[in-house]
């Protein structure tokens, strides 16, 4: 059981790192955009008309990675962020109350990302925006929608990996076992 929630903690380490990655490069990207933009429009007198879009897209990537990143990181907004501090069979207990919260709302996220509530995965939020382009943008809106799901899943994994980890005794993970950057 130990070398499982070794193993998903590392996944789940490596896939924050991918987010946080990815979460930055929407933030560049966004504010390349925006700066574009604000460039364009009062130096050049021409503003073109795809940057505003791009730094909107741009701008969900960002929330949504980092979403999933404040969550691993435990920076995420709770109620009572003193529970975080709690060890042993109560604190199990409160990390178990604050996963079925998180589930409750992620998984129908999820859910409803991939299917409508007919079960047809052409009508799920990701179907839908399959077939629909982005207005200035000759892109398919789901690599825009597609932030939305995935930073849930990202999100679930996170919560396995620190789960199994809380029920092995290995949470917190101390700085020298630690996944190095």
């Amino acid at each position: 059981m130990k070398a499982m929630a070794r193993s998903l903690e590392l996944l789940s380490d490596r896939l924050n790192r991918i987010a946080l990655w990815g979460a930055v490069l929407a933030v560049l990207v966004m504010v390349f955009a925006a700066g574009w933009q604000v460039l364009a429009r009062y130096v050049l007198q021409a503003p073109p008309i795809w940057t505003e879009e791009l730094a909107r897209r741009a701008m969900v990537w960002a929330g949504m990675l980092g979403a999933s990143c404040a969550f691993r990181a435990a920076a995420d907004p709770t109620l009572f962020p003193e529970m975080q501090a709690v060890r042993g069979a109560w604190g199990m207990a409160l990390a178990l109350i604050r996963a079925i919260g998180v589930v409750c709302f992620a998984a129908p996220v999820i859910w409803y990302s991939l299917f409508n509530a007919r079960m047809d995965m052409a009508r799920g939020f990701l179907g839908r925006s399959l077939n629909r382009q982005a207005e200035m943008l000759d892109i398919p809106m789901i690599w825009f929608t597609a932030a939305v799901p995935l930073a849930f899943a990202l999100i679930l994994i996170h919560l396995a990996a620190r789960l199994t980890m809380q029920a092995t005794g290995q949470w917190p993970v101390p700085e020298q076992d630690a996944p190095k950057p």
